[in-house]
């Protein structure tokens, strides 16, 4: 039973028993697999997540998790499922690779986002938010409605597109590449329910000739603009795509070949944009509602920065930002699962693993169990307060992964959002149109099954737009 403290607790599913959230899975028909967790979820350790014909065991525990993710025998590689949604687009690149193939990419990828290359990456992802910031003062303006949702995508999107190849959204050919990751994430988020249950481990996965045309558009767009950067003789670009070109396989001296760059490289564009719009989509809806967070934030960023430039340096000092950041990603992760396969029988812990089992890690059940989190439902951003920080059992929050699968993004992540958050809570009230119907859905991220409608209001004029 949640412990009532006063704090807001922002929606989630309600837990079922197992044939109940079956039941509402199917009624609702589209495939939210929140729904479809049973109560027993946000209580187990570990145990199996229904019934099913390839087994699908779920685990908690952080140190059978740690087990599980940091894996040197690898005998849990990333899921057939997700492995077969994903291929057509990213190839065999790091976000599905295992073992030797993705120990080689990731030392290769790692100093494209050290921390010197994203203060020099900054630039580019401030010009992309001002530039935001001047057109949602223009929605301000004339008092129009908009998708919360598809804000934070085109905002994030727009960040990747400038960090990452120098070019903005605006551009013929980034315009294309987002209007087609949209159909992408669409048609791949729609989980079929009966799958999990019937089919046995590694089925292969059928994609649809929209999504297979879809991905045969954007790694054509990806490549367009990876060739401007190969041809780049007078080295007119510095970005993220430039360093991973760069990157040099430390054993063998080899680079990248043009189509693994198109694999990293859409990565980062899935990656790097859907994961932290998913996060920035619930931390606005929460600012809406929560006022008087609202104003602590506004606190902040006027001790820091006042009404000037809020510069690289000035997001590491933005604390409460942060906790606010790392909160909304416990309470909505935006990659709500994290699933395995089991390549060979064996154990994990106590617990007996059939080959080809399904091994669920899921942060949203793990960010929500009791016995690792106070008052679990509820929103509460002091938890991660350095006064507080200690309170976080280690391995119980894992919004990036674990150990050496850690996403290599995350640095990024946390001052893009860090950035945004100052500059669009300083200038900006947020109201939601419909507040009550908001629930949340496992899609590619953890999404509002619906869109939320929001105005924006100007709380205070800028010297920047």
């Amino acid at each position: 039973m949640a412990i009532e403290t006063g704090l807001f607790r922002p929606p989630r599913p309600s837990p079922l028993p197992p044939i109940a959230a079956l039941a509402r899975t199917v009624w609702e028909g589209d495939g939210n697999l929140l729904s479809l967790l049973p109560a027993a979820a946000y209580r187990m350790k570990a145990g199996a997540l229904g019934y099913s014909r390839r087994s699908i065991k779920l685990f908690n525990d952080p140190a059978l998790v740690r087990q599980i993710m940091v894996d040197d025998g690898d005998f849990f590689p990333k899921s057939d499922l997700m492995v077969g949604a994903l291929e057509p687009l990213i190839g065999d690149s790091i976000f599905v690779s295992d073992g030797p193939k993705w120990r080689r990419q990731r030392s290769m990828i790692d100093p494209a986002f050290s921390m010197m290359r994203l203060s020099l990456a900054f630039q580019s992802m401030t010009a992309a938010v001002n530039d935001y910031e001047a057109r949602l003062s223009e929605m301000a303006a004339r008092g129009e409605p908009m998708s919360l949702d598809l804000a934070m995508s085109h905002l994030t999107a727009d960040v990747i597109c400038r960090t990452v190849f120098s070019v903005s959204l605006q551009s013929d050919i980034a315009r294309d590449v987002f209007e087609d990751f949209a159909i992408f994430e669409r048609d791949v988020a729609q989980v079929k329910i009966w799958r999990l249950i019937v089919d046995p481990a590694w089925t292969a996965v059928r994609q649809t000739d929209a999504v297979l045309a879809a991905c045969a558009r954007i790694r054509k767009h990806l490549g367009t603009l990876i060739d401007t950067h190969l041809e780049d003789e007078d080295q007119r670009y510095n970005d993220i795509a430039t360093a991973v070109i760069a990157a040099r396989d430390a054993g063998t001296g080899e680079a990248f070949t043009r189509e693994e760059l198109i694999d990293q490289l859409g990565v980062f564009f899935l990656a790097g944009h859907e994961t932290t719009a998913s996060v920035l989509t619930w931390v606005f809806y929460i600012l809406a509602t929560q006022p008087a967070v609202l104003e602590r934030i506004r606190a902040e960023v006027e001790k820091v920065a006042g009404d000037g430039e809020i510069t690289f340096e000035a997001t590491k000092k933005l604390i409460f930002i942060r906790s606010v950041f790392r909160e909304t990603m416990r309470l909505y992760p935006p990659i709500t699962f994290m699933p395995r396969v089991a390549l060979k029988a064996g154990k994990v812990g106590d617990y007996a693993i059939r080959k080809g089992a399904l091994i669920m890690i899921a942060p949203w059940t793990i960010h929500r169990h009791r016995d690792y989190w106070k008052d679990p439902d509820a929103f509460d951003p002091d938890r991660f307060m350095p006064n507080r920080e200690h309170e976080v059992v280690p391995g119980a929050y894992i919004p990036f992964g674990l150990g050496p699968h850690t996403c290599v993004g995350a640095g990024f992540a946390a001052v893009e959002s860090a950035l945004i958050i100052a500059q669009f809570a300083r200038r900006f009230d947020f109201e939601i149109e419909g507040g009550e119907k908001v629930r949340p859905a496992a899609r590619l991220t953890t999404r509002p099954a619906e869109q939320i409608i929001a105005r924006v209001r100007l709380h205070r004029a800028s010297s920047f737009v």
